[in-house]
């Protein structure tokens, strides 16, 4: 029976996210009432910091105490919601972080920024816990909707303008069949909570909205081939939004995907099983290839993070127990890499609006070799090496875990895998051999002084990394916590090969 949530069931099962748009909607008011004269836009920033702590606080003690779901099942209040939930609470403090050093140093940005990042941020949090497509439409249009006027941030950028532009007609294109696929699902189950979609037969009508949703999904994770608007958008953007996508917007979009396929698209797995291996292995040849041409590094990095959609993707269709832990693991070390990169990027941007090029990076290590060591931690995370590179190593040996674990192995896949990242070493040890061996250029200015939040931010970032590439055991027990599991029907379907990866696998 579709039985609804009483207000207060659901008042409750929300309470992080309302606590988060309260703290919003009051930080927007406070800066309006200040005025423009006043030039609010770092305090506002520092206190929507403290309102992403309060709302860090709220979720642990949900977790601790178990709450969150709704007896209609529209809502999840398991593990994997909430360890998402603190992985993008620690990317959006981080990009408001980054924030207030930018703008302390361009006076680019409006007070409503911080604003925008926390309403965008709440829309994330909605889509972690939707177990219901309306509230993922929701949560998914609250997010996007906001991370389009955070594309075009900088009003003095044309760039900055054309990046919000091609975001927003694509991301609109995508919408509409994400919202298609909502409407056939609904009109051949009846029903839009995820379970009932579980539980339905995959005829014709709901083959077609489950292929609709999925393109909406991937457009959203950055997937090829509906990854064009990504090095556009990342390289126009202001480089602590650029984080902040980079981060937040991956998390939460993976944490949809994987518990839509693990709870509501189990039907239909011999169909988009072999569709999602072929995407994963495009995602991770196309975007290792093209990021070795490129010399911008926020392009760079925009190439790179499609790659890792690839990776992720390979958790994802590992399809276990073992794939919810392995992707929220993946995703903290993602996020504390992103934000250490763009943190350096940030201070050694020699004008405002101009991409930061190798050029700029050659000899750093002679000039400022704090952040060249920084810098050079977080690519070799990004790589996977082991020790340097911290954390990154078990973040992708996990992942090969997974997918050799996978009810049918992905050994096929997992080669690939392997192969991308030897190809990924070329632009990454590239950027690091330009820092460490290569003469500072007389033309190119030394970076200016490191504001003290970016130094906070490149510091822990870059001690995480480390002592989690020694001792991964805390952030594995905090992934292993988040685990959602598909349901064992789909696993056995899956393990019988009638839409496995052994069958797609060429």
């Amino acid at each position: 029976m579709n039985t609804i949530a009483n207000p207060g069931a659901l008042l409750s099962a929300l309470l992080p996210e309302i606590t988060l748009l309260v703290g919003a909607l009051i930080l927007l008011l406070a800066s309006a009432w200040r005025g423009e004269r006043y030039s609010p836009t770092q305090l506002t920033t520092r206190w929507a910091i403290g309102v992403v702590l309060v709302t860090a606080a709220t979720v642990v003690l949900a977790w601790m105490r178990g709450d969150g779901a709704t007896d209609d099942g529209r809502l999840a209040g398991d593990g994997f919601r909430w360890a998402m939930d603190l992985v993008l609470l620690l990317g959006t403090a981080g990009a408001l972080a980054l924030l207030d050093a930018e703008h302390g140093r361009t006076r680019a940005y409006q007070a409503e920024l911080p604003v925008l990042m926390l309403l965008a941020l709440s829309g994330m949090m909605i889509v972690t816990a939707a177990r219901d497509l309306m509230f993922l439409y929701i949560g998914l249009e609250l997010m996007s909707l906001a991370v389009y006027v955070l594309a075009g941030a900088n009003r003095r950028s044309a760039r900055s303008a054309e990046a919000s532009l091609k975001y927003f007609l694509l991301g609109a294109f995508a919408s509409g069949f994400l919202l298609y696929g909502i409407a056939l699902l609904y009109g051949a189950v009846g029903d839009t909570r995820l379970a009932a979609i579980g539980a339905a037969s995959a005829g014709p009508l709901y083959l077609v909205g489950v292929a609709l949703l999925l393109v909406g999904l991937a457009f959203k994770v950055g997937a090829v081939p509906f990854h064009l608007w990504t090095p556009d958008v990342y390289d126009g953007a202001p480089s602590p939004i650029t984080a902040f996508m980079a981060a937040g917007v991956k998390t939460a979009a993976f944490a949809l995907l994987w518990r839509v396929l693990a709870e509501g698209l189990g039907p239909a797995i011999a169909h988009w099983h072999p569709v999602l291996w072929w995407l994963a292995a495009a995602t991770m040849v196309l975007g290792n290839v093209v990021a070795l041409a490129q010399s911008n590094l926020k392009r760079m990095l925009a190439y790179s993070s499609i790659a890792h959609a690839g990776y992720l993707l390979v958790a994802v269709l590992a399809y276990s127990d073992r794939a919810a832990s392995t992707l929220v693991f993946y995703l903290l070390v993602y996020t504390l890499a992103t934000l250490g990169a763009f943190a350096v990027l940030g201070v050694v941007a020699e004008q405002e609006d101009r991409p930061v090029t190798l050029e700029d990076l050659a000899g750093l290590w002679h000039v400022r070799p704090g952040l060249a060591a920084v810098l050079a931690v977080c690519l070799l995370a990004f790589l996977g090496f082991p020790i340097a590179g911290g954390a990154g190593f078990f973040a992708k040996w996990y992942v090969l875990q997974a997918a050799l674990a996978s009810p049918s192995p992905l050994t096929v896949l997992a080669i690939v895998l392997v192969l991308a990242s030897v190809v990924s070493a070329g632009y990454y040890l590239g950027a690091i051999a330009a820092m460490f061996n290569r003469a500072r250029p007389a033309e190119v200015a030394a970076p200016v002084q490191t504001p003290i939040l970016s130094g906070i931010v490149m510091v822990v970032s870059v001690t995480v990394l480390l002592v989690l590439g020694v001792y991964p055991t805390p952030a594995a027990r905090l992934a292993s916590g988040g685990t959602l599991a598909p349901g064992p029907t789909v696993a056995a379907t899956l393990t019988s090969g009638s839409g496995g990866s052994a069958s797609a696998a060429p």
